[in-house]
Parts: structure tokens; C-alpha cells; sequence
């Protein structure tokens, strides 16, 4: 018997597959890894350890005691499972307050309801309008303003980041 030791890009360990003959062809062999390791929505790309060439054709004959690295990657059509934090934004995105549909309510509207769970408006805009009622009672009444022209689109950045001692006593009072 004859064999091709094989380990996933990720493992550490290799495993051996045995088969008849001389050489196995490079769909046989991810056929045996896939019947082997119960996948399935998923295609392999095979490359050899030592020189790191791939295997594109399912008809290359991979001779025997060969070390070869599997790599999975989505099978054609589906998506990738591989999600990834995407970072907040500095202002309100312009395709969640105008979505065009009159039945929803605007973000200035909804900073003002009391019960959002209920409103009818997107749940980008309801978190919006959640993260500003909930730090309303930290800021001043200054910063308030600031806090609400920024969370309805009129400011980029955030207000509160302005620092207190640089205003004018005249902008103070106001």
C-alpha cells in the first residue's frame, strides 16, 4: 500500500491516506480528504510542503509518500463564514436615515420618542437614537446640542471631543 501524508494549513499534525498504485490524481486524493474528514460546501486547493507549488489540475498525479499542504476555501457560489468587526463610522451613515420609505421615522424624530422598541424606524437608526438617549445625562446642555447635531447628520466627529477651555466666555453664556 502506498500513501500521501496530508495536513490542513491550520494543523500541525500530518495524516497519511493510503491508496493502490504508484501516484493518486489530485481529485482523487481531495474526493478520499473530503470523504475522510466529513466536509462538505467546501473545495480544497492542494500545494506540495516542501516547495509550496499548487495543484490546479484534478488530473496531476501526486506520487506516493508525498507531503502535501490542503487548504479549504469556499465551495463556488457560497459565501465565506469568515465575518469580521467592521469599525463604527464617525457620523450616521446617509442610507439608513433616507431609505425612502415615508413610514419610517427620521433620527431626529426618533431622538425624541420615548419608546423605541415600538417605533417604526431602521435598527440602525433606533441604536443611533438609543446611544444618544443614554449618554444625554452625562453631557451638558452645550454638549447636548453638539451631541444631537452630530448623531442627526449635521456634524462629522464628535462633539464632545472639543475641549471646554479654548471657547470664548461669550460662547459659554450662550
Amino acid at each position: 500500500m502506498s500513501c500521501v501524508h496530508y495536513r490542513f494549513q491550520s494543523r500541525l499534525t500530518y495524516d497519511s491516506l493510503q491508496f493502490e498504485g504508484l501516484n493518486i490524481t489530485a481529485g482523487e486524493l481531495k474526493r478520499q480528504i473530503m470523504r475522510r474528514e466529513r466536509l462538505k460546501f467546501c473545495q480544497l486547493k492542494i500545494s506540495k510542503a516542501q516547495t509550496d507549488e499548487e495543484y490546479t489540475d484534478d488530473d496531476a498525479l501526486i506520487p506516493k509518500n508525498m507531503s502535501v499542504i490542503i487548504r479549504r476555501v469556499p465551495a463556488a457560489g457560497l459565501k465565506s463564514s469568515n465575518r469580521r468587526f467592521v469599525g463604527h463610522q464617525a457620523g450616521p451613515s446617509a442610507k439608513s436615515s433616507q431609505t425612502g420609505d415615508s413610514s419610517l421615522l427620521s433620527l431626529e424624530q426618533l431622538l425624541k420618542t420615548e419608546n423605541l422598541a415600538e417605533a417604526k424606524a431602521s435598527e440602525e437608526d433606533k441604536l443611533k437614537a438609543v446611544m444618544y438617549q443614554s449618554s444625554l445625562c452625562y453631557y451638558s446642555s452645550r454638549a447636548a446640542a453638539l451631541l444631537r447635531i452630530s448623531a442627526s447628520g449635521g456634524a462629522q466627529g464628535f462633539p464632545a471631543a472639543s475641549c471646554w477651555r479654548w471657547t470664548t466666555q461669550t460662547e459659554r453664556e450662550s
